[in-house]
Formats: C-alpha cells, structure tokens, sequence
C-alpha cells in the first residue's frame, strides 16, 4: 500500500524568509561605540512555527560576558543596565566561549528549519549586529550565523503596527506587560522583543507578488546582490 504523504497546511521557515531563519537578539554593553565598548551581555531568542504555521519564540540563549581585552566601559552604562561586572554570580565567560553560547542553539535552529543562516531582529537593531560583529571580528569567530548586514528591525515594525518606537511603548500597544525593574537584562529584553516580533509578524497580511512585479531572481543573481550569502 502505498503512503500518502500529507502536504504541510503553511509553508515551512526556509520559504518564510529567501532562506533566513529571524533570531531576535539583544545586547548590554559597556557604551555605545561598538569599536571600543565591551559586550557585556548577550541573549538570542530564534523564532520557532507552532503547529499552524504562526510565528512563536523559541527558548532562549544567553551569556555573561567578560570585557574583552582592550575595550572599556563606560560607568554610565552600568548604571543604566545595572551590570556589576565583578559579581560573582554573573558566571561571565570570555567573548568567544559567549559568542558560543548563542551561536551552537542558533546554527542548530537554522539547521532544524533547512535554512541557510540567520538573520539578526532586534530593536534598533543594527547597535546589536554592530556589537556582535565587533566582537566576532575582535575573536576572529569563524562560525557566525548571522547575516553580516542585513536585519529585521522591531522599531520599524512596530512603528508600522501601532505608531510607536520606543520598545516599553511598542510593547504595552501590543497587549504585552513590560517590567521597567527587568529592563536593560538582554534575556528579558530579546524575550519581549521576540512576543512583539511575532505578534506582528502574525499580523501581517500573507500577499501575493503585486500585478507587474518583477519576476523572482535566481539564488546565483540574489547571491551576487547581498553579496552575503
């Protein structure tokens, strides 16, 4: 007898995005000049497919890094993130082995869903991808599964969606609480980052190619363009 092999009611994530599997990631650093701040914090949240097709945050990964040689902090920093950067319990570990903590989930979720690499969401977020490719540059990391360039960015979807930029905004005009006390933690700002990246996504209207769009690139002619893949 031969198996009939059902055909999946919604399109799998390699075909959601050219390939790219969205992973929301956020950032605590010691400044803002990613050339000379440490990264001190680093949390990824890849976005998974419920059994509907409709995008769901995945589990998170997460590390406590140690300022690399070379960087500095600036004390105002701390005191917006609350970072104690000598505490004990922060269980900070050197860039690469946290750049590692992140990369080995994310290359193995990409892998899950068939898909190329990883594209970086975020809230405001080419500081994060700034922060990150300094630091996979400062290691010289030769595993990275993010797109060099390219992002998907959560102030410009919510200010699309609702009108609003500013992230603690964005997330009450979505129906979701924010805690201003957990705020400025990389884990608890890419898990809300990734519910508002996913209500919006699942908002968004699923269109067709427009009348008279022009055809579809081959991967070969899309390749040459992003001149990343």
């Amino acid at each position: 007898m031969t198996e009939i092999q059902e055909t999946p009611a919604f399109k799998p994530m390699a075909e959601r995005f050219r390939g790219y599997l969205p992973v929301v990631v956020d950032v605590e650093t010691g400044g803002f000049d990613w050339n000379k701040h440490a990264l001190l914090e680093i949390a990824a949240v890849p976005i998974e497919l419920d059994p509907h097709g409709r995008f769901v945050p995945g589990e998170v990964c997460h590390a406590h890094i140690e300022p690399a040689p070379g960087t500095s902090i600036d004390p105002k920093s701390l005191e917006v993130t609350g970072i104690k950067i000598g505490h004990p319990l922060r269980f900070a570990v050197d860039e690469r082995e946290g750049l590692d903590k992140v990369f080995v989930p994310v290359r193995a979720a990409a892998k899950k869903h068939g898909c190329q690499r990883a594209i970086l969401v975020g809230h405001n977020a080419h500081f994060d991808l700034n922060f990150l490719n300094a630091a996979v540059n400062r290691v010289q990391h030769k595993r990275n599964p993010f797109h060099p360039f390219s992002v998907f960015d959560t102030v410009t979807m919510a200010g699309l969606m609702y009108g609003q930029t500013v992230l603690a905004r964005a997330i009450h005009a979505a129906g979701l609480d924010w805690d201003q006390r957990e705020a400025h933690s990389a884990v608890y700002d890419a898990e809300r980052t990734a519910q508002l990246f996913c209500i919006i996504a699942n908002a968004w209207p699923r269109c067709g190619p427009s009348p008279g769009a022009m055809p579809e690139a081959s991967a070969g002619t899309i390749g040459a363009m992003d001149g990343a893949d």
